[in-house]
């Protein structure tokens, strides 16, 4: 198997999984008494989730308000998005701020599929995208690569390796769509224009350079029929143009983020997964930045933990998903200022060390029922 090469490839490949992972029911209380490990004060910390505005993210806020006290600031936008511009309001309402930010994917544990959840509420509870705008933003992308991989075609002629490209992708000028890396295929000329050994209608063949052959494999290649290159068009192979609006935390902010890693998403076996994975690292990288510069912070403790929402789908009899937290990174701030970077190995050392029980926690239903049994106060109109 390839092994691709590149930032986001090592980037994606720091981001480990089934060792970190943990249910919600122990994370969030872990979480809780982790803050009081760094001095957070019972009754003063004011949550906030960053998390898409999904359903399924439902239970996960539950958690948040049972262990900590208090309804969660909403930080986020769809797609696990920071709106950095609340930081201002969210710092105003506790003393000391926890912010829990996540982009989420779904999970069928009877199919082991990433990217779709069962959907109880609708007529016959089916499953649908989940991230749905995670998977709305992969779908234009991978629609570019399975069109890829079935028209750049492989041949061995006279003991030749031939490679036919289509004449869309074989032109280096377009604005949007998948961009091959042609150096890296055929030999081209100052401009990086390549030379084709025959034009066709509606596509050109070339020889393939050895080093392409190389890495192909010489199995790719038979004589007498064409080969699509299918999986083989590797991801350091390509990569995409697409034209979205650049404006921050806009509605193009997800692709904004994405669009680098694209050719490892589209490549992996589970692209909503690598594209939450990838979304959650982008989105810590450029939060914890925001809070380091935006004055509403200053003299606050903050715990900034980043990770990724796996929402299992409900089985029968379940009414919330069995949704699991990997925690990625963390940004941890005292009152003085002082500040420092966990990242994960060292996060989920921290997360393992405390406690799973939380004698601070409140009985939602007992809460509900006293705030039943008030007094009545009539508003003044």
């Amino acid at each position: 198997m390839h092994k691709a090469v590149g930032a986001f490839s090592s980037l994606l490949d720091a981001f480990k999984m089934a060792d970190v992972s943990m249910r919600y029911s122990l994370f969030v209380p872990r979480a809780y008494n982790l803050a009081l490990s760094l001095g957070f004060q019972p009754g003063k910390i004011m949550p906030s989730r960053a998390f898409c505005s999904d359903e399924s993210q439902g239970y996960p806020i539950i958690l948040i308000t049972k262990h900590f006290g208090t309804f969660p600031f909403n930080h986020g936008m769809v797609g696990g998005i920071v709106a950095t511009d609340r930081h201002g309001p969210y710092a105003h309402h506790g003393q000391d701020l926890i912010l829990i930010q996540a982009s989420h994917v779904g999970y069928d544990p009877e199919t082991g599929r990433f990217g779709t959840y069962r959907r109880l509420q609708t007529e016959n509870q089916n499953e649908t995208t989940n991230c749905g705008k995670i998977c709305g933003a992969l779908d234009w992308y991978i629609n570019e690569y399975e069109f890829a991989k079935t028209n750049i075609l492989l041949k061995l002629e006279d003991g030749v390796h031939k490679i036919i490209i289509d004449n869309q992708l074989s032109n280096i000028d377009r604005q949007q769509g998948l961009i091959l890396k042609l150096d890296k295929f055929v030999k081209t000329d100052d401009r990086g224009i390549p030379i084709p050994e025959v034009s066709m209608s509606t596509s050109k063949m070339f020889n393939a350079l050895p080093e392409l052959v190389e890495l192909l494999g010489h199995d790719k290649w038979t004589t007498g029929s064409t080969t699509p290159i299918d999986h083989a068009l590797y991801p350091d192979l390509f990569y995409f143009r697409h034209i979205t609006s650049q404006e921050d935390e806009g509605s193009d902010h997800l692709e904004k983020n994405l669009i680098n890693a694209m050719p490892y998403i589209v490549y992996s076996k589970w692209p909503a997964l690598a594209a939450a994975q990838a979304n959650t690292q982008v989105e810590f990288d450029r939060t914890f930045r925001s809070i380091t510069l935006d004055h509403a912070y200053t003299g606050k403790k903050v715990l900034f933990i980043s990770g990724l929402n796996v929402d299992i789908s409900p089985q029968k009899d379940q009414i919330f998903p069995l949704t699991k937290f990997i925690p990625w990174a963390a940004f941890v701030q005292d009152e003085n200022g002082n500040q420092q970077t966990w990242e994960q190995a060292e996060l989920f050392e921290k997360l393992m060390q405390q406690s799973e029980e939380n004698p601070d926690q409140i009985n939602l239903e007992e809460a509900i029922e006293l705030m039943q049994g008030f007094k009545e106060i009539k508003l003044p109109f």
